[in-house]
């Protein structure tokens, strides 16, 4: 059956989380912490459509005065959600935010000042030992007024004393993270919340798969807050999220979700709640006849599949940009495929001709079994998955397999292709998920579950997305195709934006600049575009990226390439002309 992980509770302020405590929904603020009516404006809006904590960024002493500001304006109106201060870069910050509110996030890579000097095993403890002279009356403080912590690790924000000696890598984040909790266990301190994130969504799923590991061999159980940072906003900022959340959130592994979207902060609640809803359906349709306790191999793939679905319309046209590998259309003619796109039709009426190829279900096997087309596909469900069809399967690698289950249970699928696998069954798969959806958001949401977790690891070589309902157009399935094969980074077909939700430290609109940015850089497929609201994050995560957009001040922008600032304090309203100037003399002179 589905197992939760287990961890331990945490009280944080009057709602708790982990435990046997449901999966906890939360956001942050994108005002001015000094600005506190606006502030708790937009705390009452994300209270109202679902938040259950609200994070507010302090930048200095006197930011983290004012949430006592904030926090009694709540009360006064009635609102009494936990509030959470999100600290770098000075512990006397903490310190000041641990007196007032009910949790303080701390950043492990830059709680204490680092140097790059801290090389040898001697420099590197004498680092150790800074960090407890500053963490120890830190956690005292949050002793004596019943304040909750969250060590929360960022790719982007490494110190460089763990990236000298770890490097940039899933081992380093888990050990900056380690090093604050074993200090947590000497004091005693156990109302500690972990996060891990990162933009990359498979390095955030396999560095909290590794965190977990480490936390049990030290007996450890703390709860863990789920996000994909810098995700960016609109459908592929969905998706990321839902992809690299929800694959954690259906094995049990979750307490509470952050969805981190480029947009108003009460957008990211909605999200939320739909992707743990869906989750929470999934949990009904384990059980021990579909369980494959077993790891499964990652396959070799030489080719992706975008397949795109058409039986359900006459509407064929297709996104030139985003040209899938097939077109099913069921039964339907084949008549008017655009720019020659192989279709696949059903076998019941296929008639053999250029670029089409036939699909047999279970009940065609005889058929399919004496079919000598040069590619063919079959679609069946687990139940479907008889010896003789294993033994013709071996022999008829032209098939590719569709795999589909009426439930789209996961579950049931992972089982199917544990048990393709073990057989020894080297044919191409690709999952089929069908929906009757009248809304995007909540396509999204289900279809980036559903099919995220098999591209992540690599156990499939395409996906089928079908959706009844007419009210979301074929061309809008398609996007979502091709921005889950995206995320999953399997198969490339458009500029990538990594981009920060903003919040109290950033100094420019970071919303308008994301939407300049993408506007004048759609063109750059395969390319990196970090667009960042601050140096939190910003610094670490441009070196990932091709090119970076970084706020440097109020109204000020650097730019950069790859690791290299190589324009300072370009002023905001100039600063997104300049970046496509940049980017397109680099290209053209190959620099």
């Amino acid at each position: 059956m589905y197992k939760r992980r287990k961890s331990s509770a945490v009280l944080v302020g009057n709602i708790p989380m982990g435990g046997e405590n449901p999966i906890r929904i939360q956001s942050m603020t994108n005002t001015s912490t000094l600005d506190t009516e606006k502030s708790i404006q937009q705390c009452i809006q994300i209270i109202e459509a679902g938040g259950e904590y609200i994070r507010l960024a302090a930048r200095n002493i006197r930011e983290a005065k004012n949430l006592k500001n904030i926090k009694n304006g709540l009360i006064a109106l009635g609102y009494k959600n936990p509030l959470i201060a999100d600290i770098h870069f000075n512990h006397k910050i903490a310190e000041t935010a641990a007196k007032i509110v009910d949790k303080v996030r701390i950043n492990p890579g830059n709680f204490v000042n680092s140097t790059k000097t801290l090389r040898t095993l001697e420099k590197y403890q004498q680092g150790l030992r800074n960090i407890k002279k500053h963490f120890i009356p830190f956690l005292n403080i949050c002793k004596e007024n019943n304040t909750a912590i969250r060590i929360g690790v960022n790719q982007g924000s490494l110190s460089d004393r763990i990236i000298n000696r770890y490097g940039n890598s899933p081992q380093g984040m888990v050990e900056s993270c380690m090093e604050f909790l074993r200090i947590c266990i000497t004091e005693n301190f156990l109302d500690v919340v972990i996060s891990i994130k990162t933009s990359n969504i498979f390095l955030m799923v396999q560095t909290i798969h590794l965190l977990i590991k480490r936390m049990n061999k030290e007996g450890m159980n703390f709860p863990l807050h789920l996000g994909v940072t810098e995700a960016g906003e609109g459908e592929d900022g969905r998706i990321k999220s839902a992809i690299g959340i929800g694959t954690l959130l259906t094995e049990g592994i979750g307490d509470t979700i952050r969805i981190s979207l480029s947009e108003n902060p009460e957008s990211e609640i909605s999200f939320a709640h739909l992707l743990i809803n869906y989750v929470e359906e999934k949990k009904s349709l384990l059980n021990e006849k579909i369980f494959s306790p077993l790891p499964i191999k990652k396959r070799l793939s030489n080719k992706i599949y975008a397949i795109v679905d058409r039986s359900n319309t006459d509407n064929f046209s297709v996104n030139a940009n985003l040209m899938p590998d097939f077109i099913y259309i069921g039964k339907q003619t084949v008549q008017n495929i655009p720019y020659e796109i192989p279709v696949i039709v059903d076998f019941s009426v296929f008639l053999s001709q250029k670029n089409t190829f036939p699909l047999f279900k279970f009940q065609e096997k005889e058929a399919w079994i004496n079919s000598k087309d040069s590619l063919q596909f079959i679609i069946l469900r687990y139940s479907e998955l008889t010896d003789e069809i294993l033994f013709h399967l071996k022999n008829k690698l032209q098939t590719i397999i569709i795999i589909y289950s009426i439930q789209n249970n996961i579950y049931e699928q992972r089982a199917f292709i544990y048990a393709l696998v073990n057989k020894g069954i080297n044919n191409s798969f690709i999952l089929q998920v069908s929906y009757d959806e009248n809304h995007l958001e909540s396509l999204q949401v289900k279809s980036s579950i559903d099919c995220g977790p098999f591209l992540l690891n690599k156990l499939i070589e395409g996906i089928l997305i079908k959706n009844k309902n007419k009210s979301i157009l074929p061309q809008s399935v398609d996007d979502c195709t091709f921005s889950i094969l995206q995320a999953t980074s399997r198969k490339i077909t458009k500029t990538e934006y990594i981009a920060c939700p903003g919040c109290g430290r950033t100094l420019f609109d970071l919303q308008t600049t994301l939407k300049k940015v993408k506007l004048v850089t759609p063109h750059l497929k395969g390319m990196k575009i970090a667009v960042m609201g601050c140096i939190v994050n910003g610094i670490g995560e441009v070196a990932d990226a091709d090119y970076g957009y970084v706020g440097a001040g109020v109204g000020k922008v650097n730019l950069y390439k790859g690791k290299k600032c190589i324009r300072k304090n370009i002023p905001e309203e100039k600063a997104a002309d300049e970046f496509l100037r940049v980017i397109n003399f680099s290209i053209k002179n190959n620099k």
